[in-house]
């Protein structure tokens, strides 16, 4: 885990544009919310799914990195106040309380094109990278991220369906993992099998994944989350926690951990790393 992080890091590092005074402080916020901090869990799923489909590590660099990239944008405008309102990220200001709104909006734009370009420096052949480029792009857009976040803010105060918060959280939380495990094995060149296995496994961790997070908006500390806790119930979010409660909360994470776990068999060489990076996931504490 530690190495693929540092792989990303060093590479993100490379990849973020520098050096520009006229517009310095947008360079800077990009720099603020990329590479300050974050679990990398996208990008290290991108890469590891391309060594467990028979690929080279390197061979999924870039758009392991793209992905990121994306993250740090949707965690940029999730933040702003016509969102989410969120003052903490990662134990620090959020990108908008650093450097101002319109600062922070442009930044998030800047991060969505320069990981398309990104991704496009990827060393593959050229129907690999067509078929990755569409995989983020969806996961990005009205049919992922975007979708999700609005069907979310759309959905404050009113009474949700366990059927209209998992589309939710498939769309804002769920798209973008199973983008990165997917993309991981096209990089790979791994066949579709491969790759439908790798978005089962990938859609049921980032079920898994949001319950968690629920879970932990419910009962950690700020000091632990490096965010606001109980954000949800203070905006009147229904979560899985207030539809099922905690404790059954559990047992779907731990149902969804072991079905994702599953979808590997039979399909990859190597799973142990993946396995326990599900694992890992279900029993974080931030």
């Amino acid at each position: 885990m530690e190495r693929c992080r540092a792989m990303v890091n060093l590479r993100l590092a490379e990849l973020v544009p520098i050096g520009n005074e006229r517009y310095e402080r947008l360079l800077d916020s990009i720099h603020y919310s990329l590479l300050d901090g974050g679990k990398r869990i996208r990008s290290v799923m991108c890469i590891k799914f391309c060594e467990a489909a028979g690929g080279r590590l390197e061979a999924a660099l870039d758009a392991a990195c793209a992905i990121e990239m994306i993250h740090a944008y949707s965690l940029i405008h999730d933040d702003l106040p016509c969102m989410d309102d969120s003052e903490l990220r990662r134990g620090k200001p959020s990108n908008h309380k650093k450097f101002g709104e319109f600062t922070a909006v442009l930044a998030g734009d800047a991060l969505q094109a320069v990981a398309f370009g990104t991704l496009m420096g990827s060393d593959v052949p050229p129907g690999a990278l067509v078929e990755m480029a569409k995989v983020l792009s969806e996961a990005a857009g009205p049919y992922g991220i975007c979708g999700g976040q609005y069907l979310d803010l759309t959905g404050v105060s009113k009474h949700l369906t366990e059927e209209m918060l998992t589309e939710i959280h498939d769309l804002k939380t769920a798209a973008l993992i199973s983008a990165a495990a997917r993309i991981g094995v096209i990089a790979a060149g791994g066949g579709t099998e491969q790759v439908a296995a790798a978005k089962s496994y990938a859609l049921a961790v980032g079920f898994a994944f949001q319950v968690r997070d629920d879970i932990l908006d419910s009962i950690a500390l700020e000091a632990d989350l490096g965010k606001p806790a109980g954000s949800d119930m203070a905006r009147n979010k229904m979560t899985y926690a207030s539809l099922f409660g905690l404790e059954n909360c559990g047992e779907i994470v731990k149902r969804e951990t072991e079905r994702a776990i599953a979808a590997l068999e039979g399909y990859f060489t190597d799973t142990m790393f993946l396995s326990w990076l599900a694992r890992m996931l279900a029993d974080r504490k931030t």
